[in-house]
């Protein structure tokens, strides 16, 4: 199965950024990829944290989740919106939610970013998402049945989740989404060494695209989206800061041959 992870470099123009979604969505469908992972906040990286509210939808209804459905049905592929604003319990706040959507336009998955990313390493650069942000409570996964008749258990996560190896142990998954928008520091430090241990760990492939590059609110985004192996081979991967796609083969064969030579999922005890 053939799937690709999109690098984006989103800014506060809800409209433009639609439109950059949908030029990647169309080059993944024409390259063949089955499914096309979007990063976190493809829709929106706004002047201030606050610019979430101005545009979050209610679950089921809404400019992007339309969006989205439509270009599945369009494209005849599976389609992650790696994050979009989502209603929450508080009028302050939103759910950073990533949704899954089938090649009929249908919604089979939401997930809400349980993590939620703190960061001030004294120098002025400083992020605190539950300003913002209502953390989710539950690890999500969905079936995805490839062309060629395979069933894949697709486990989703978001960004500053990937420092928390026991949600992806919960996932219990054939591939790992990890749609993020990493700064740059943290990302040269940690992006794919973590990429890499979550794949290694859990004997799965992970498909990490990411915003990359720097956005009109003046942040910088680390990018650097790749596809890593159950080995933790990384298989393809943009090697630069912009918009563009990353496309890799994924293998069922390989999956259970990895799985049978060292079948270390079988052998936990805690």
């Amino acid at each position: 199965m053939k799937i690709a992870a999109l690098q984006t470099v989103s800014g506060s123009d809800l409209p433009a950024n639609l439109e950059s979604a949908s030029g990647l969505l169309a080059e993944a469908a024409r390259s063949g990829a089955e499914l096309a992972v979007l990063p976190e906040y493809f829709c929106l990286m706004g002047q201030r944290d606050t610019d979430k509210l101005a545009v979050r939808e209610p679950f089921g209804d809404g400019k992007v989740q339309a969006f989205l459905a439509q270009r599945a049905r369009e494209l005849g592929i599976w389609i992650v919106g790696g994050t979009l604003p989502l209603v929450a319990g508080s009028e302050k706040h939103v759910r950073n939610s990533s949704l899954a959507f089938s090649p009929q336009g249908e919604c089979v998955a939401r997930y809400d970013k349980i993590h939620l990313f703190r960061f001030d390493n004294g120098r002025g650069e400083q992020y605190d998402e539950a300003r913002v942000i209502e953390a989710g409570r539950a690890p999500q996964a969905f079936t995805l049945r490839s062309r060629d008749g395979h069933d894949w258990r697709v486990g989703l996560s978001v960004c500053y989740d990937l420092r928390f190896p026991e949600l992806y142990r919960a996932l219990k998954a054939d591939l790992l989404l990890v749609p993020s928008a990493f700064t740059y520091g943290t990302g040269q430090a940690h992006w794919e060494l973590l990429l890499r241990a979550r794949a290694v760990e859990n004997l799965a492939y992970v498909a990490a695209p990411a915003q990359g590059g720097r956005h009109d609110n003046g942040r910088r985004t680390w990018g650097h989206s790749m596809v890593v192996d159950p080995w933790g081979e990384v298989l393809a991967q943009r090697g630069q800061e912009g918009a563009g796609v990353v496309l890799a083969e994924l293998s069922q064969e390989r999956l259970r041959q990895v799985r049978t030579q060292l079948p270390a999922l079988d052998h936990r005890v805690l």
